[in-house]
């Protein structure tokens, strides 16, 4: 029995000393839309307010862009966000003058942060 007692033990401090030594993770996760709003202008393009979600952590780790994108994969249109938004969460940022082609009835709002890429939550948009 003692034995086992101290292998168990051998296997806990290994496991500590792994979790000690490893990077820490990154705290903000992934970039999350939250809302959008669209509407059509009279020249027949769109205009989207989107307002994205994310823990901020400065310039190291911050939501730098969302996205617009077709049924099939297309991006429609992006804002890039250029700077991190810290004390402001969440925030909203608009794009005019996205052309959605002809018959599209639906678009995904996606979002994507300077660590993780785009996998946040996405918000699908329904234009008819």
């Amino acid at each position: 029995m003692p034995r086992k007692r101290s292998t168990l033990w051998a296997v806990c401090a290994g496991i500590a000393a792994l979790a000690w030594s490893a990077p820490p993770p990154a705290l903000a996760g992934k970039a999350d839309v939250v809302e959008v709003v669209a509407q059509q202008a009279g020249d027949g393009t769109w205009r989207f307010d989107v307002t994205v979600a994310h823990a901020e952590e400065g310039w190291d780790h911050y939501a730098d862009l969302w996205e617009v994108v077709a049924p099939d994969g297309t991006v429609l249109g992006q804002r890039v966000l250029a700077h991190p938004h810290v004390d402001e969460q969440p925030f909203t940022r608009s794009l005019s003058g996205v052309e959605i082609p002809a018959g599209t009835g639906s678009v995904e709002v996606r979002a994507r942060d300077s660590v993780h890429g785009l996998g946040g939550r996405s918000v699908l948009v329904d234009l008819d």
